[in-house]
């Protein structure tokens, strides 16, 4: 089993619209919030079950975090500046959304 490595920094930087994850295997991501949002792992965005995708209304360019909460030692609960905030971005999530950022 590969063990998933685990993230020593989230940076949320507000006037670059990205979130910096750097992790103990020293790979370093940026997120911009836009990605963060439209690739929300809620229900909302991602639908019940195995069906398609709902619709969504564009994420503005200028959307932004407007706080983050610790789930356990698991994931990070983001909350966006159109009031969204019910997803939660496991580590894992966020080293592939970094990976495919990159």
């Amino acid at each position: 089993m590969t063990v998933m490595p685990w993230p020593t920094e989230l940076k949320f930087q507000r006037s670059n619209r990205v979130l910096r994850v750097s992790f103990e295997d020293d790979a370093r991501f940026d997120i911009p919030f836009r990605r963060l949002r439209e690739e929300s792992p809620s229900a909302e965005v991602r639908g019940h079950g195995a069906g398609p995708r709902p619709p969504q209304p564009p994420v503005p360019e200028d959307i932004q975090v407007v706080k983050a909460d610790p789930v356990g030692r698991y994931a990070v609960r983001i909350h966006f500046s159109d009031g969204h905030s019910s997803g939660l971005y496991t580590w894992k999530l966020l080293r592939e959304l970094g990976e495919t950022a990159a």
